[in-house]
């Protein structure tokens, strides 16, 4: 489960959004063709389900390595209030964490703090990630989030395309809101990600004198 992590930001988005403004990037009629990791994708039974891209302009193992510093998290993305790794090493299939983000309230739910634990059920090192979970807060709970993250690498950067569904009673009380919820996080995470890996990418490499004005 993954990006409730802008449910901060978004609190006008649920009170003000029209049903019919959800973005068109969901491809939401479009699973076959989904994004996998490992030959598993998201959820094809989900009613809420939202799909985006970006070309980053860094090497793979920087953004990469940005993605599964899971707790290096809140460093970049604001609406993350915490993120701690349930066990130690390299993040990879098996590895859990758990991370909070407050939620704004909605017509049908309350303003909260979620509380995340996310489970990586495939990896594969610059190409792919895949974790699930639940996100649970008072009044308000996700049963199920499948987050699918791809990178390729290509002329420049890295192109970074991303899948997400939820499923759960609450959320599919207004699944276009929900999906135009989720849509937004989506692309904020992408934003924030690009961003800070195309700083990082252009910072001197430890070690190396930049050289003298003249």
């Amino acid at each position: 489960m993954a990006s409730m992590a802008s449910l901060a930001a978004l609190g006008v988005l649920a009170s003000t959004v029209p049903a019919q403004a959800a973005p068109a990037r969901t491809e939401a009629a479009s699973h076959a063709d989904g994004l996998k990791c490992q030959g598993r994708g998201t959820d094809s039974d989900a009613l809420i389900r939202y799909r985006t891209d970006t070309v980053i302009k860094a090497p793979p193992s920087t953004v990469f390595k940005l993605q599964t510093d899971v707790e290096g998290w809140p460093s970049w993305q604001a609406p993350v209030l915490s993120a701690k790794r349930l066990d130690h090493g390299p993040l990879r299939a098996g590895s859990q964490f758990r991370w909070t983000t407050p939620a704004p309230a909605t017509p049908t739910t309350p303003e909260t703090t979620l509380n995340i634990t996310s489970t990586v059920r495939a990896l594969d090192r610059n190409s792919c990630i895949r974790w699930t979970g639940p996100a649970v807060g008072e009044g308000l709970r996700i049963d199920e989030g499948v987050h699918v993250w791809k990178f390729t690498e290509v002329k420049g950067g890295v192109r970074v395309r991303t899948e997400e569904t939820w499923t759960g009673a609450q959320v599919e009380a207004d699944v276009p809101l929900a999906t135009a919820m989720l849509g937004a996080g989506l692309e904020q995470w992408l934003r924030e990600l690009k961003i800070t890996a195309e700083a990082r990418a252009g910072e001197p490499r430890t070690g190396r004198t930049a050289p003298a004005r003249r």
